[in-house]
């Protein structure tokens, strides 16, 4: 019998190797395999931290009998993985965009038996992450080939998180394709999984294989520039490579930076909508003070990773949340722009999440009405201030910066310490780019930050703008079917169509468009 146990503890000094002998000697069992469920990090008492296992084991029936009347055990159900229906497709599926959603979808049809064309406006990884080296190194950008566009999309570098507040069983499925394409079988049992920029290239090496071995094809600096409808159908695009591919299924998981891509929509006449996203600035701190706010003076400070934080003030006078946001233990911040004259940055870590800083996005909420009527108008929103960001940096994608302590005072810096953001730092205030009410947020916010976490405010914390691509400020309205409501055949997914947030929410919901494809082909 299959049993489930819950509350095994490990001390962060002790190896997974102990569980067999830590439940040996709670249960008075001899077991020789067990599989580990979920992991997490329990530091809410810093003098007692430690990690929490829910293990699976197989058992004899009167061993399980007597195991079942104990509250932290009981019989497992396994949920089963959803299976991919075959099809006979009679024309290609062209996926448009190459990161979580477009991937996954492609993985999806290609098992349900269609050829799919994936059309990526950047490069492939390896090229990509050299065009962010020369970025870095130069301040030269490649408008189609940087942190948010190429093989990946935004979330290759990035932190790699794996976390989602979405419960749907394609995620099952989705780990499963994950680990077969190299990832490691603890991104299905962490609490918090977390693969890193580093990790995340090789995997998607193996996706990129994994298609093209297939049959179907990845064609890379292929940008979108025609839709081609007809009788509000689509049937085919054009690229900047003057092609032409012919479908009458397409999705649409260009990503929530592809500007390009929703004025074309507007042209075509696809229905869209604004939609509330988030503005602020990445907050860094050296690692070993997030360290000590999260884990005091523990015992275990060496086996331990760098700390994350998660937190949230809601300001009850204005109804506005500020909030932590892609919180990057031992990572980087890094330019995250898209377009020359405008500035945006973002937070990386590699998998050993090792540098000497951690950073997060504190961000504002920025609400429907804060935007004009238009639907793009959120587009012009988050220009506006990377306008001014790039401006207030003094150009070449250099990152106006403030410490916390002086845009606290209202005081401006003379000089800023080193930091992990490589374009470099300019002494600036957060008002020469934000709105009054985004910085009155902020301040307003850290009050609370700082008695939830004591030590947040110091004089080594720095803010670095401007954070404005939290997620899209555009939703590409679609119907039960998860085609455009208005354009049959469109089928808008992922982060850029306004529907997630987040790799495992993105590939998902790409998933879950190809499965409507399939569906479609019942009959």
């Amino acid at each position: 019998m299959h049993l489930q146990i819950s509350n095994i503890r490990l001390t962060p000094s002790e190896s997974e190797d102990k569980i067999l002998s830590v439940i040996k000697t709670k249960y008075n069992i001899e077991i020789t395999e067990y599989t580990i469920l979920k992991r997490s990090l329990d530091a809410r008492n810093k003098n007692d931290i430690h990690y929490n296992l829910r293990i699976l084991i197989e058992t004899d029936d009167v061993t399980a009998s007597r195991l079942l009347e104990l509250s932290d055990i009981e019989v497992y159900t396994s949920q089963p993985i959803p299976e991919t229906i075959k099809r006979n497709f009679t024309e290609s599926v062209i996926v448009i965009g190459a990161g979580p959603a477009g991937l996954f979808a492609a993985l999806r049809l290609i098992e349900s038996g269609a050829h799919v064309i994936v059309l990526e406006r950047g490069k492939r990884v390896e090229e990509r992450m050299e065009d962010i080296r020369i970025l870095e190194a130069k301040g030269i950008l490649n408008p189609d080939s940087n942190s948010l566009f190429g093989e990946g999309g935004a979330g290759t570098y990035s932190d790699g998180k794996l976390t989602t507040r979405i419960n749907r069983p394609e995620i099952l499925w989705f780990y499963k394709k994950l680990i077969e394409n190299g990832a490691p079988q603890s991104a299905a049992y962490e609490s918090k999984p977390h693969i890193g920029t580093d990790r995340l290239q090789e995997i998607l090496k193996n996706i990129r294989k994994s298609i093209t071995d297939s049959g179907s094809e990845i064609r890379f600096s292929e940008r979108v520039t025609d839709i081609y409808i007809s009788g509000g159908k689509v049937t085919g695009v054009e690229t900047s490579a003057g092609n032409e591919f012919l479908s009458g299924s397409i999705i649409l998981a260009a990503g929530h930076s592809a500007r390009d891509v929703y004025y074309l929509l507007k042209a075509k006449g696809a229905a869209l909508e604004k939609k509330g996203f988030a503005a602020g600035v990445r907050v860094e701190h050296p690692v070993e003070e997030i360290n000590k706010i999260q884990y005091g003076k523990s015992q275990y400070l060496k086996y331990l990773p760098a700390a994350e934080y998660n937190i949230a003030h809601n300001n009850k006078t204005t109804d506005r949340g500020t909030y932590s946001f892609c919180m990057c233990p031992g990572g980087s911040v890094i330019n995250s722009s898209s377009e020359n004259g405008e500035l945006c940055v973002n937070g990386m870590s590699m998998s050993a999440r090792k540098n000497r800083f951690s950073n997060s996005a504190i961000v504002v909420t920025v609400k429907k009405e804060d935007m004009g009527d238009d639907p793009l108008s959120g587009i012009e929103f988050q220009r506006d201030i990377e306008r001014k960001a790039y401006t207030a940096g003094g150009g070449n994608f250099k990152a106006p910066a403030q410490t916390v302590t002086s845009f606290i005072k209202k005081n401006a810096d003379k000089e800023i310490r080193k930091t992990s953001y490589l374009n470099g730092v300019t002494p600036a205030r957060l008002e020469e780019f934000l709105p009054a009410w985004i910085t009155t947020e902020i301040r307003s916010a850290l009050t609370f930050f700082e008695n939830k976490m004591r030590g947040f405010i110091s004089p080594q914390a720095l803010f670095i703008g401007a954070e404005t691509r939290t997620s899209s400020p555009v939703r590409v309205t679609r119907d039960e079917t998860l085609q455009s409501v208005n354009i049959r055949g469109l089928y808008p997914a992922g982060e850029g169509a306004g529907y997630s947030g987040g790799i495992v929410s993105s590939a998902v919901d790409g998933i879950r468009c190809a499965d409507a494809i399939i569906e479609q082909r019942r009959n």
